[in-house]
């Protein structure tokens, strides 16, 4: 709601117009890849995501190869990147559908992976618990699906390695 205009309602924490109706952002963190960013406003809250830091983390090669691993450093790589290829291509196909979930953001916010904006009018609209309830499950659900599809992949990887290699 602006302070200036009368019934233009923009989401403050988007919009930023007025610092005095903006909240302190709070960084909630397991660890230095995964963490969750809440930045609330006097009428809405963005909440984004990192799930396993996927933002410019495609496409660096051995770069990306932490320090200290002896004898076979490509087989760890090989593995983070292909959990990273997959976070990446599973956040393209949530937010390519964004219209369908109705808070969440088409791109996230800056080094995280996705974002959702929930507004006054999605919370008088929705129940506000099961607002809540969906974000927290998405939460838990997605590192869930990520190794699910991780595990897939390499069986058929498998499959098709030992297919090869019969012949």
């Amino acid at each position: 709601s602006s302070q200036v205009v009368e019934r233009h309602n923009k989401p403050e924490v988007e919009v930023r117009s007025s610092k005095e109706l903006l909240l302190q952002p709070v960084i909630i963190s397991r660890n230095e890849k995964e963490k969750v960013l809440i930045e609330g406003s006097i009428n809405s809250v963005r909440v984004s995501i990192a799930v396993k830091q996927v933002r410019g983390g495609l496409g660096r090669g051995m770069a990306a190869q932490p320090v200290g691993k002896p004898h076979f450093p490509f087989l760890s790589l090989q593995a983070d990147e292909i959990e990273k290829i997959l976070c990446h291509k599973f956040m393209r196909f949530m937010m390519m559908r964004a219209e369908n979930f109705f808070i969440l953001r088409r791109k996230p916010v800056e080094g995280y992976d996705i974002s959702f904006l929930i507004t006054n009018f999605h919370t008088e609209q929705m129940y506000k618990h099961k607002l809540v309830d969906f974000v927290i499950h998405f939460m838990e659900e997605i590192d869930k699906e990520i190794s699910e599809m991780k595990l897939s992949v390499n069986a058929r990887a498998r499959i098709v390695a030992e297919e090869f290699l019969k012949n």
